[in-house]
């Protein structure tokens, strides 16, 4: 699995709606071009990872212009277009809101604790609050409007995201999307570390065997006032942690984890250590069974600047282009009804693992076979679908006008009348919630599909 991991990209209007004249576009550019010749191995970016900060000041024109701009770079290192998570940064939220008196009061009555349970049991609180609750989330907006199409906006039921894919042997990757921009905007917790609040919620992290857990969020532990909290629970539940934030690309490889932290695509121009930069990350799993280990092979790339405008390795301090790693993957508990039961049955040999294999694609081609020949009769055939992709389905659905969306949610029963009242994200979030439960995405992907041509 191949990942990209960006951040602090930096859209500001109205400059970047007229990209030929944004100073930022050419250094875009030139991040375009060496993604590509490092995807001109053979493999494909599987996801691609945005740590917060897409606006500069929360608007949607800018998060239009940033969506342009990364399903421009899917395309290049073939990623599919709904493999894109983000997580907001301090600059997806809109300051202006977050001096209103009901969200200036919700942050302050959380930040104003002296100690971190009283903190925590505070920000429980206002999330339990209806009203104190969406005062919290109202300044990110403009972001969750933007990152519900990849499934990574957030609410107050759910401030964090999760999303697993398959890496190899049966081993998964659970990616959590952190929100550590919730008391940002106000009180000047922005300018300096130690001020912000994450919160025991979002460092659950529920450990699970077969699974490599990764983080990606904003801001650096260290902006917490909870970091130590925080940074302990991350780094022993986290084996692959991406931040941004702080704009210094680095990588800390300790033997439990490996960390990342980006340097921004468009830092400031006037800042003293100015080097756009970003992480390209391969994962592998190695080994059998219990020995079984995660091996990282990460580019780290940097910008040089004129005359040669190029991105450059970030060198290892033995001067290696490749930043690598291996880290044990986590392994089922023993349970007591196990001691004395006998040694754990073995993983499939190979060999008898490709002979399944083999069976079940001859399976699926009968089946897929006497589907063509047998249609349902109240299927007609130009809109069937096979069980849609739940990521892909939730990409093109948020293609299509507010007014579609609301009609084809009414219309399956996916939500309610007194469902319109919640805010877009969130109403969406619940539709294919309910659509999964009920078995209606198939249903829903030919709907959709109508509503793409226009039929």
């Amino acid at each position: 699995m191949r990942i990209l991991h960006l951040s602090d990209i930096h859209f500001q209007t109205p400059i970047c709606l007229t990209p030929d004249m944004d100073p930022d576009e050419a250094f875009r550019v030139r991040l375009e071009e060496d993604l590509a010749e490092l995807c001109n191995d053979g493999m494909s970016v599987d996801i691609i990872l945005v740590g917060g900060d897409i606006a500069y000041k929360a608007e949607p024109g800018e998060y239009e212009a940033a969506k342009k701009w990364l399903l421009r770079l899917a395309e290049i290192c073939r990623c599919h277009q709904s493999r894109i998570l983000t997580v907001p940064g301090n600059h997806d939220v809109d300051w202006d809101i977050c001096a209103q008196v009901p969200v200036s009061n919700a942050q302050e009555a959380i930040a104003g604790k002296a100690e971190f349970h009283e903190r925590d049991r505070e920000l429980n609180r206002q999330l339990g609050h209806a009203a104190s609750a969406r005062a919290l989330f109202q300044p990110m907006e403009a972001y969750n409007e933007f990152a519900a199409q990849f499934q990574c906006n957030v609410f107050p039921e759910r401030p964090f995201w999760q999303q697993t894919f398959e890496l190899e042997q049966r081993v998964k990757l659970r990616v959590f999307g952190l929100t550590s921009a919730l008391l940002s905007g106000g009180g000047g917790r922005d300018k300096a570390p130690g001020k912000l609040f994450l919160g025991s919620r979002q460092t659950v992290l529920k450990p699970d065997a077969d699974v490599v857990a990764l983080v990606l969020c904003h801001h650096p532990p260290s902006w917490f006032s909870d970091a130590s909290n925080a940074g302990n629970l991350i780094d022993a539940r986290a084996m692959l942690q991406f931040f941004g934030h702080e704009h210094d690309q680095r990588c800390i490889r300790p033997p439990e984890y490996m960390r990342f932290h980006a340097g921004a695509v468009n830092p400031e121009r006037d800042a003293p250590a100015w080097k756009p930069g970003y992480n390209l990350v391969d994962l592998c799993v190695k080994g059998e069974g219990a020995a079984r280990e995660l091996k990282v092979e990460a580019h780290l790339r940097q910008f040089q600047s004129a005359p040669n405008e190029l991105f450059l390795p970030y060198f290892t301090k033995k001067k290696e282009d490749v930043w690598t790693h291996t880290i044990s993957i986590p392994q089922a508990l023993r349970t007591t009804s196990s001691i004395g039961a006998g040694p754990p049955l073995p993983h499939p040999a190979q060999n008898e693992t490709k002979i399944t294999a083999a069976v079940q694609a001859v399976l699926a081609a009968v089946v897929h076979e006497y589907d063509d020949h047998h249609p349902k009769p109240d299927m007609q055939p130009e809109f069937k679908v096979s069980e849609p992709s739940t990521d892909n389905l939730i990409f093109r659905f948020w293609q299509l006008r507010v007014d579609e969306m609301r009609d084809i949610a009414l219309d399956l029963g996916l939500i309610t009348e007194a469902d319109l009242d919640l805010q877009p994200p969130q109403r969406y979030f619940k539709a294919m919630e309910v659509a999964k439960e009920k078995g209606l995405l198939v249903e829903l992907a030919r709907l959709i599909e109508k509503r793409e041509k226009n039929i």
